[in-house]
């Protein structure tokens, strides 16, 4: 019986590991920092650098 049983264990776990890479994966590829910071840069405009503004003099 003993032998049956770990046979049987065995086909599952093969059954189970093949069932798990033909579902959808769960989560999002990886995307790493830098290539989010490309991704941003071209869906936004080349005004990258926000002008400054000047400073207000509240002693008048």
């Amino acid at each position: 019986m003993n032998r049956q049983k770990k046979i049987k264990q065995l086909l599952k776990a093969h059954a189970k590991k093949a069932s798990a890479k033909l579902a959808p994966p769960s989560k999002n590829k990886y995307i790493s920092k830098a290539d989010r910071l490309k991704i941003d840069a071209e869906s936004t405009p080349e005004s990258s650098v926000a002008p400054e503004h000047e400073p207000v003099n509240l002693n008048n």
